[in-house]
Order: structure tokens, then C-alpha cells, then sequence
């Protein structure tokens, strides 16, 4: 009897004396501990730095459509970008297994097959079992939280993925732009060698010349003529690039247009205290800390023993023997205890193991810190001296035209030969390439200086909308929206002859769909989702009110089968990501 009281006890005490779990160490201490040496100024060290909050929204302030559009069709057909997407799927489930544990699990059992049963026991019956470990120690719930750190980083990736996406797009257009515009100053260059070679064998032809200056017109014009096509070959690599990023074939056919985007006003940088609390990256790497340190609890509570709870009710037959004292069913109910004694050092290694992971963790989060304020003070005193350097170019430009405009008039007079020409003409148009490097050069550390401050893309300006567009499919038709925003409408018309039988929506990249609803002239399909906001959550849809189906999820899109018989009438599609999820 004394035995059997000391387990009931134990387990009471245990319960009562259960540990709580710690919390990672917040914003402040992880700062002293990754930074130690680090003194966050108050201001920017860049002159000229506006310490205006950080606005989002910096798409717009291009005033360029076209690019505008380049960005929403690579945020939702760029590969990558789904690869990002694919990981925060896998995060979510993770999140969701590390917490079953923190539940009851419950089995059936059941055997049967003849005088034999199934297994040559002679027995028959079924079973219900349920057991449920108690947590007293924290390891579950250390679990679970390192699980959802994870899917938290998870998705700060896969924002900062489409911030750095959009970036790279609004990029490579501005150097695509400069591409074209290097090829046409080399066009201009070979018009003008072409009649300095004319000219030359005018002067040689009526004696005031030789056949040295047509020689050296003649290699010049020849030099302008390979440096046009080699900037002819960097304008189609460079739109191939672009065409990549939009997932398009590489084939060089986008237009470009031949001027670049006028330049923003400058944008207000905020304070260095708060950069690392807005750009997702370095929210990424906090919540890789997070997910670290509760990995390291979850293996320190793993050396402690476990506790659970067991219970049950089963039937049990024989057709081959008697069963003496037997009740059915009967219930049972108990609890066992299991501490580890000697695992040969696996325990403890994995607490060093997980502690090691905890500081590369601390360590990468002080890296990508010091990282981040570097990339805007790079940006900034970059686009500073850009700024400066297309003043002092300017100018020079117009000192160039001056003395080549004058050398020409004296060559052609006869006063000098044709070598002063040349080299008014090289210098005049070098200076012109430089100057618009220069200029494609500000906007592009523009661009990296929003990506460092990391203040966001979009916004109502930017007009921004997920895609929409209809295939057909050899067994009906699909609708495809991606997404790009995450939330958004659409008026889908019948195609030509009327909607088929079999009719899809499907939902690319969506990471956490609140709602999907589809309205026609006789019904309304709404799905949600049945459970939890979790990616591999399950969604139920109605349609006047009754119960139609659960859709699938396959690779990246969710798929939902519109009701049939649609006829010609239109569709009228809404969707909406959940709130906690939506991203700028």
C-alpha cells in the first residue's frame, strides 16, 4: 500500500513544482549580447540623412507604370520567390507537429481473424487507449514555442525574399534602361567618327589632307563600331536578367523604354534605433534566437524524467480458451513515469549541441545588425556622392561639346590635323557615358537604400494586385490567381461559348488564406478555414448554406471546385489573406 500512495504523490508534487518556461532574451538583452561593442548613434553618419520616419510605399515614387507592373508579375511568377514561400509551408507544419504532443493522444486497437485472431493469439477484441505526457518540465511547450519561432522566421524571410525580389526588379530596369541609352551615346559616337571619316577623304581629296588622317578616321570609326556591339550584347543580357527575375523565357524581347525614371525626392532614413526593429531579415535572424534558445530548453527538459497520464477501455474475447474473472469492457486508468539513467552522454551532448546553435544564432543576428547598418550608410553617402559626382559631370560635358565643336571648325579650316579632333570627340563622349552611369547609378542606391531601410514596397500608390488570368484545361477550364498583395477582387468573364462544366480556382503562393468566395447569377461559394490560420489547416466551403466539399491543397495553390452548370454569366471572385499575415 505504501508503494502505491508514493506514485499518486509524486505526481502531485511533480505537477505543483512544474517549471516555467523561460522567455528568449528580448530586444535589449540580445543586442548586449550580439553587439557588445556596438554604440548605436542617434542620427545617421551620412550627411544629408533626413530623419523623417521611414515611409513605405517606395515603389511609387518612380512614377514609372511599367515598372510598377515589371514588380507585380515577378512577385507572382518569380521561382524563387516560391521557394521562400515552400519554406514557410514547411515551418507551419513543423509549428503545428511540435505542439500535438501538448494533447491527449488517443489509439484504437482492434484484432480478430478466426479462432486465431490475427496474430495466432486465440484473442479477439477491440480497444480504445488514450495517453497524455504531462508537461511538468517544459519540454513540449519549449517545443511548441521554438516551432512557432520558426514559422515567425519563416515568414520574415519570405517578406524580406519579396522586398529583395522587388528591389532586384526596380534594379535591373534602371540598368536595362542605362544599357539601351550606353548603346544609343555609341550609335551617336559612330555618326560622328563616320563623318569625321567622310570629311577626312574631302580633305585628302582636294589636297589639304593625307592618307594618315583617313587611316586614323577609319580605326576610329571601326573601335566605335565594336564598342556598339558589345554595349548591344549588355543591353539584350541585361533585359534576358530582368526577364528572368519576371519567370519569363530569356529571350531579350522586352521593350525598354529610352529614358530613365526621373529621381525621387529624398527619402526620410528614420533613426538607426530603429532599423533593426523594421527590417524582416533582422526579425528573421531574432526569431532564429528565439527558436534557438527554446531548442536549448526543450533539451535541457529532455534529461528530466516524464511524466504521463494512461487510460482506456477495451473488449476482449476467445473462441480457443476461457477467460476466467474477465468484465467487459473493462476501463482502466493509471500513470508511468520514465526517467532517463544512462543514454551514454546523448542527452547531455544535445544540450551542448543546442546551446552551440543558440550562440551561432546570437552571433548571425549581431552580423546581419552591423550588415544592416552598413547597407544604409553605404546607400546613402553612394547615392550622396553620385549626386555630386552628375554636377561636376554635367559641367564637364558641356566643356567637352565646347572644345569639340571648336577643334572641328579648325580642323576643318586646315589650322590643326585630325588627331586633336579624335580626342576631343573620345572625351566628349566618354564623359556622356559616365555621366548617365552616374545617373542610372543614383537610382539604383536609391533602391538599395529603401531595401535597407527596409520601410516596404507598396501601398495603395503603387496599385498593386494579385493576377488573375483563365486557361483552359483538357477537362474543363482553370481560373489562376497569384498572389502579390494577398488580398484582392476580380470580375471574371465567361470565356467565348460559356463556362465548361468543370471549373477550378486555383490560389498560387498563398500563405494563410482567411476566405475565398465566389459569387454567380444562382449561388455563392465562401470556403474558410476549418481550423487554425496554419497553411495545413484544412478549409471547409458552403453554398447556400449547405456543406459542398473541402478544396485540396496540391504543390503551391489551394484548388476549389466552383459549382457546375455555370452557364455564360460572370464570376465574381473575392479573396482575403489573413490579417496577421497580409504583408506590404
Amino acid at each position: 500500500m505504501a508503494a502505491r500512495g508514493v506514485l499518486p504523490w509524486f505526481l502531485a508534487t511533480a505537477v505543483l513544482a512544474g517549471c516555467a518556461v523561460k522567455s528568449p532574451p528580448d530586444p535589449v538583452e540580445l543586442r548586449r549580447q550580439a553587439l557588445p561593442q556596438v554604440e548605436v548613434p542617434e542620427r545617421w553618419a551620412s550627411d544629408g540623412a533626413l530623419g523623417a520616419p521611414v515611409a513605405a510605399g517606395w515603389l511609387a515614387t518612380f512614377n514609372d507604370p511599367q515598372l510598377i507592373a515589371l514588380v507585380e508579375e515577378a512577385l507572382a511568377y518569380n521561382a524563387d520567390l516560391r521557394t521562400a514561400g515552400a519554406r514557410v509551408e514547411e515551418a507551419a507544419g513543423y509549428a503545428k507537429l511540435s505542439a500535438a504532443s501538448l494533447y491527449p493522444a488517443v489509439n484504437f486497437l482492434a484484432r480478430g481473424g478466426g479462432k486465431l485472431s490475427g496474430d495466432n493469439s486465440g484473442l479477439e477484441g477491440a480497444g480504445l487507449i488514450a495517453s497524455w505526457e504531462l508537461d511538468v518540465w517544459g519540454r513540449v511547450r519549449y517545443g511548441r514555442a521554438a516551432g512557432e519561432a520558426q514559422y515567425s522566421s519563416a515568414l520574415a524571410d519570405l517578406e524580406y525574399a519579396r522586398q529583395s525580389l522587388a528591389a532586384a526588379v526596380a534594379k535591373s530596369w534602371m540598368l536595362a534602361i542605362e544599357a539601351r541609352l550606353q548603346r544609343a551615346i555609341a550609335e551617336e559616337a559612330i555618326g560622328a567618327s563616320g563623318r569625321l571619316v567622310s570629311l577626312a577623304k574631302d580633305r585628302q581629296r582636294v589636297g589639304r589632307g593625307d592618307a594618315i588622317d583617313v587611316a586614323n578616321a577609319e580605326a576610329n570609326f571601326e573601335t566605335y563600331r565594336d564598342t556598339t556591339r558589345q554595349l548591344d550584347l549588355a543591353y539584350r543580357q541585361s533585359t534576358r536578367a530582368l526577364e528572368l527575375l519576371l519567370g519569363r523565357y530569356p529571350a531579350a524581347h522586352l521593350a525598354v523604354p529610352a529614358v530613365l525614371p526621373a529621381m525621387p525626392a529624398p527619402v526620410p532614413a528614420g533613426l538607426p534605433s530603429q532599423l533593426l526593429e523594421r527590417r524582416p531579415d533582422i526579425i528573421a535572424a531574432e526569431r532564429r534566437v528565439a527558436t534557438a534558445f527554446n531548442r536549448t530548453g526543450e533539451a535541457q527538459a529532455a534529461r528530466l524524467p516524464r511524466i504521463s497520464l494512461t487510460g482506456g477501455v477495451n473488449s476482449i474475447s476467445s473462441d480457443l480458451f476461457l477467460l476466467q474473472d474477465r468484465d467487459n469492457p473493462v476501463w482502466s486508468a493509471g500513470a508511468s513515469l520514465t526517467a532517463p539513467l544512462y543514454q551514454g552522454g546523448a542527452l547531455k551532448s544535445q544540450v551542448a549541441i543546442r546551446s552551440a546553435e543558440q550562440r551561432r544564432a546570437v552571433a548571425d543576428f549581431g552580423s546581419r545588425a552591423l550588415r544592416a547598418f552598413n547597407d544604409v550608410e553605404n546607400a546613402m553617402s553612394a547615392e550622396f556622392a553620385a549626386v555630386e559626382r552628375e554636377q561636376i559631370l554635367t559641367r564637364s560635358v558641356a566643356a567637352w561639346e565646347r572644345a569639340a565643336n571648336l577643334s572641328r571648325v579648325a580642323y576643318e579650316i586646315g589650322s590643326i590635323d585630325l588627331r586633336p579632333v579624335q580626342q576631343q570627340q573620345l572625351g566628349l563622349y566618354a564623359t556622356r557615358s559616365v555621366l548617365l552611369r552616374v545617373q542610372s547609378e543614383q537610382r539604383v542606391q536609391r533602391v538599395n537604400l529603401h531595401l535597407a531601410l527596409g520601410g516596404g514596397f507598396g501601398g495603395p500608390e503603387t496599385n498593386l494586385r494579385d493576377r488573375v488570368a483563365v486557361v483552359s484545361a483538357t477537362d474543363g477550364a482553370i481560373i489562376d490567381v497569384h498572389r502579390v498583395v494577398g488580398s484582392g477582387d476580380a470580375q471574371v468573364d465567361a470565356p467565348s461559348g460559356g463556362w465548361p462544366a468543370s471549373v477550378k480556382l486555383r490560389l498560387h503562393a498563398f500563405v494563410a488564406l482567411d476566405s475565398v468566395r465566389a459569387v454567380t447569377a444562382t449561388t455563392t461559394l465562401e470556403c474558410k478555414p476549418s481550423t487554425s490560420l496554419l497553411n495545413t489547416s484544412g478549409y471547409a466551403c458552403t453554398a447556400a448554406g449547405k456543406g459542398v466539399g473541402e478544396p485540396s491543397r496540391r504543390d503551391d495553390y489551394l484548388e476549389v471546385g466552383l459549382p457546375t452548370q455555370l452557364g455564360a454569366t460572370r464570376i465574381a471572385l473575392s479573396w482575403s489573406e489573413a490579417a496577421t499575415q497580409r504583408r506590404p
